[in-house]
């Protein structure tokens, strides 16, 4: 009988591309390295599968704009949602999940947190990185 692989709890679409982006989600991966081995999490290059979320109405350049993930039940998060549900299963993160996640700090942190992903797709549009 074959066993069957458990859903992801998060399924993180980044792109690789970016060295910045890269670099982030080494940095994850390190720190989640039980969860990924269990299958719990995964991080998948958008590159690879640029039509992956395609479902939910997002396309490769969207993905490259801002960090995309699926949760077990099949949401789609994105932007700063997506690295407040990293931090809440990153050992040692929680915190930053709960304090960037509340209520009252929730609107600002997606606001800086798309400035930033703006100012870091043009940056790497002006670098040719795709």
């Amino acid at each position: 009988m074959l066993k069957q692989t458990p859903k992801p709890e998060l399924t993180v679409w980044y792109n690789m591309r970016c060295p910045v982006c890269d670099a982030g989600i080494s940095w994850q991966k390190r720190r989640l390295i039980e969860a990924v081995k269990a299958g719990r999490i995964e991080f998948r290059d958008i590159n690879l599968e640029p039509a992956a979320l395609g479902r939910f109405g997002a396309s490769l350049e969207d993905i490259r704009r801002r960090l995309h993930a699926t949760d077990a039940a099949g949401r789609l998060l994105v932007g700063a949602d997506v690295a407040i549900a990293v931090w809440a299963v990153t050992p040692g993160e929680g915190w930053l999940a709960k304090l960037f996640g509340n209520p009252f700090a929730l609107p600002l942190t997606r606001f800086a947190y798309d400035r930033f992903a703006d100012l870091l797709y043009a940056w790497n549009r002006r670098k040719g990185r795709w």
